[in-house]
């Protein structure tokens, strides 16, 4: 795929930040994994780098343009966010000595366990149900244990998919809604993304590629982010108004896509 492919591609990885705060890490896993098929054993774990430096960066700015009332709902979230970034330092660390079908079978079976998941227990196709209207709570809910942070953040280095994948649904269950629990997934995949490139581009693939930084391929991530980082800005001062059940199906079948595109490159 050329330049010009990437930065198409690139409204895509803007469009799932803020529609289902991936931070693009379930678009950007599979086009880098089509991109650099041809570097075998190197193209996980170049996908999950690239990817998450692109989910870094989508994260800061979409953190930065969302609203503070919405951003309040993490106040005083601090141990969550310490353990968040010590699972992303760990589980990056972990990714520069796993061999590739590891990486790459893991984020499958990774999506395709959630995808179950959502499916079998309820709460998150319907939000928290009578358990919502009985304890009042905000569109917030009542958040993610702190305790959970660590394996969170753990998982979603070592596959490059980000912290999304099971903080909206976590978020979903315990009240939140559908639009403040993707918000929400980009400041905390901003905590676990953060140390997690730190660790990836001091780890060198194998294979020498031109505009490769460690692992992480600076070419394409700039090129899916000069498109996704604008339309980003101009969607959180405009959040776009979605009908719940059509925000999580959206969610639900991009996962499944995303999936797929893994295992058949």
């Amino acid at each position: 795929m050329d330049f010009l492919g990437l930065v198409l591609v690139g409204v895509l990885v803007g469009l799932t930040t803020v529609l289902f705060g991936f931070g693009g890490g379930f678009v950007t896993v599979p086009i880098i994994t089509l991109v650099h098929a041809d570097l075998g054993s190197d193209t996980a774990r170049v996908a999950a780098a690239t990817s998450a430096l692109v989910m870094l960066v989508n994260a800061v700015v979409s953190t930065l343009s969302t609203k503070r009332e919405t951003l309040a709902h993490l106040k005083g979230e601090w141990w969550l966010f310490i353990l968040l970034a010590a699972g992303g330092a760990f589980g990056a660390f972990c990714a520069k000595f796993a061999p590739e079908p590891l990486l790459k079978w893991g984020f499958v079976i990774y999506i395709a366990v959630t995808a179950i998941d959502l499916l079998a227990r309820p709460g998150f196709f319907r939000r928290g149900g009578a358990k919502v209207r009985d304890e009042n709570l905000s569109d917030g809910g009542r958040g993610i244990a702190a305790l959970f942070g660590f394996p969170i953040g753990g998982l979603a280095s070592f596959l490059g998919v980000g912290g999304s994948v099971m903080t909206v649904p976590m978020m979903r269950r315990s009240g939140s809604t559908m639009t403040v629990a993707t918000t929400l997934a980009n400041p905390l995949t901003l905590v676990i993304m953060l140390p997690a490139v730190l660790v990836t581009i001091t780890t060198h693939a194998s294979t020498a590629v031109p505009g490769m930084v460690g692992s992480v391929d600076l070419r394409s991530a700039f090129a899916l982010l000069i498109s996704a980082i604008p339309l980003i800005v101009l969607l959180r001062r405009r959040v776009p108004k979605i009908p719940e059940i059509i925000h999580v199906w959206g969610y639900f079948i991009l996962l499944i896509i995303a999936g797929v595109v893994v295992a058949v490159s």
